[in-house]
């Protein structure tokens, strides 16, 4: 478990690097300091009434670093996560909590996308295969697992999420989460630890 933790800390780490902002203000006279410890975030009310904007922005990072896990794939996981943001725009006055809507969203676009890639996995290609290099053993494991194990996996030990939200999320009850989790375990270990 301690390989899972650290790859959540290194993707965060390099979200936090990528979305950092400086804290030296801009000369001028209306020139404000940057607050001091943690920025709050803004809220969103329960019937959805609220900036769109304001929830992007507070949201956007994190789930990106969710699909970034979930999909395997840096380069595909803000795509993923835009059109998200896309299907919850014209809906935005509808829905009524919007933060599991777009994670849940996030969560099928990323079974999507592994569905498409077996897919063309399947399809002969008639260019040679590029070889990747520098293959992470925990990033093959998790992406060997299946999607809703996954999905369990990384929406409890990155998102820090309960049973209950991620039963929501994968629309399944709270024991099946637990049983996801629980085999998705056993199948890593028997990758990680042969």
């Amino acid at each position: 478990m301690g390989e899972v933790r650290s790859i959540v800390d290194e993707v965060r780490g390099e979200e936090a690097a990528a979305h950092a902002v400086p804290t030296t203000p801009e000369p001028g006279p209306a020139a404000t300091p940057a607050p001091e410890g943690p920025v709050r975030e803004r809220a969103v009310l329960a019937d959805g009434t609220g900036s769109f904007a304001d929830f992007y922005t507070d949201h956007y990072a994190g789930l990106v670093r969710l699909a970034t896990l979930l999909s395997g794939s840096r380069d595909a996981a803000p795509d993923l996560v835009q059109d998200c943001f896309v299907r919850l725009h014209g809906r935005w006055s509808s829905v009524r909590d919007p933060l599991p809507y777009v994670r849940r969203s996030v969560v099928h676009a990323c079974a999507s996308h592994h569905r498409h890639a077996a897919v063309v996995r399947r399809v002969p290609s008639s260019e040679p295969e590029v070889a990747e290099l520098g293959a992470d053993e925990l990033e093959d494991a998790l992406a060997a697992l299946p999607d809703r194990q996954r999905a369990a996996l990384v929406l409890r030990y990155y998102g820090d999420l309960p049973d209950a939200d991620i039963a929501r999320a994968l629309r399944c009850r709270e024991g099946t989460v637990r049983s996801l989790v629980h085999r998705a375990l056993a199948d890593l270990r028997k990758v990680i630890d042969p």
